[in-house]
Formats: structure tokens, sequence, C-alpha cells
């Protein structure tokens, strides 16, 4: 059994993780999904109903609870993945003024976060 404090402590990582989230959703080079799953981690362990009520919200309900459940990550969310770092990376990569090391950093970040959301599954597994 968790203690007051830890709940407390998950509940806090938690809203930081979905204010970053939101942010992400403005700044393009933040990503905004594994945020929301993270916080959805943290309120799972603080606080049930901030929990269920991040589930529950409309436009990124269903992609937590496939998250939690199947550990999958539908096509169309792994196609507009695809597209918008693909899109906003390049233009990074493309046409801001920075040395390249920062670039290279930005490219490899972008292939990593591509190559993990494309090596999952995009359906549940049969049982």
């Amino acid at each position: 059994m968790l203690t007051r404090t830890t709940k407390l402590l998950f509940i806090a990582l938690g809203l930081c993780t979905l204010v970053l989230g939101v942010i992400g959703i403005f700044l393009p080079i933040l990503p905004t999904t594994p945020f929301v799953l993270l916080s959805a981690y943290f309120f799972s362990k603080g606080s049930e109903k901030l929990h269920s009520w991040l589930i529950s919200r409309p436009k990124i309900g269903k992609i937590i609870q496939d998250w939690e459940r199947d550990r999958v990550i539908g096509p169309k969310s792994k196609l507009l993945a695809t597209f918008m770092i693909t899109l906003l990376f390049s233009y990074t990569i493309i046409f801001v003024n920075v040395q390249a090391w920062i670039k290279v950093i930005v490219a490899l970040s972008g292939l990593c976060v591509l190559l993990f959301i494309l090596t999952r599954n995009s359906y549940p597994k049969s049982s």
C-alpha cells in the first residue's frame, strides 16, 4: 500500500507531465502523447479519480486505454505521429540555423521516437 506522501508525489508527477503534454500540443518539438501516457501511469498510482478523468477525455482516452490494456498504438495514431515527426523534425534539420551537432541530436531523437512508435503493435494480439 502506498503512503499518502507517495500518492501525492505520483499526483504531482502526473500533473507535471500532463502540463508538458498540453504544452506539446502547441510546441512541436515537445511530444504530447508520451507525456499524456506518463500522466496516466502516474495518476493510476496516485489517484484513481484523476486516472478515470484522464481516460474519459474524448480525444486521448481511447489511445491511453489501448496502450494500458494491450500496449498498442493504433494505425491512425502511427500515421499521424510519423507524418508530424517527419515534417517538424525535417523542418528543424533543414531550415533552423543551428550547429551541426544539434541537428544530429534532433535527427537521432526523431529516429528513436519513430523506431519506438513503428515497432509497437497496431492491433491487440488475439487470444
